[in-house]
């Protein structure tokens, strides 16, 4: 048991230390390269995503969220805010869990923000956080699926699409976006 939980916390341990160099290694050039591929896949495997990205206010994009867990999990990605296609602000977001995990993901996130009012709400805060601060719609998405743009009404819709890796986590819920100094 004693030996176990060496393993465990120097799992732990590797992983905190390990994800942020990983995750924030990118200027925000590089940032944006990988932003405009997220947005190029995601139009090509969702049918109508480029109508419904184009309805938005703005939409935040994180091309690769990693998350990994051990009993405890940790989560993190950096990403766009971008404003009729142009990048106002980058972000990171983060999020840690606890329970019954075990493994490794990458995932893309796509967040849509359908009204001004809810955009704006989000580029003045400090730290917003999924479920505190706001609610975001997962819509869930496939390759060859459609999104019916008229059934939407949510202010903000967040997809999360191409996740790979040993562990299936699709949610946003006590995920917490901060604004990144990469000018």
């Amino acid at each position: 048991m004693k030996k176990i939980l060496q393993i465990l916390c120097s799992t732990i341990a590797m992983t905190v230390l390990f994800m942020p160099t990983v995750t924030s290694a990118k200027s925000g050039a590089g940032i944006d390269v990988e932003v405009d591929k997220t947005i190029i896949v995601f139009k090509e495997e969702v049918n109508g995503a480029e109508v419904f990205l184009n309805q938005a206010a703005g939409i935040l994009v994180f091309p690769r969220v990693i998350k990994v867990g051990i009993g405890i999990g940790a989560e993190t990605g950096e990403g766009a805010l971008r404003v009729r296609g142009q990048t106002v602000d980058y972000y990171r977001t983060t999020s840690g869990s606890f329970g019954l995990q075990l493994g490794a993901q990458a995932k893309s996130i796509v967040i849509a923000f359908m009204t001004k009012e809810a955009l704006e709400k989000f580029q003045n805060s400090e730290g917003w956080k999924v479920g505190v601060d706001g609610s975001v719609a997962l819509i869930d998405m496939g390759a060859g699926k459609t999104i019916d743009t008229h059934n939407i009404k949510d202010p903000v819709v967040g997809f999360i699409f191409g996740s790979k890796g040993l562990m299936y986590n699709l949610t946003l819920e006590g995920s917490k976006f901060s604004k990144l100094d990469k000018n």
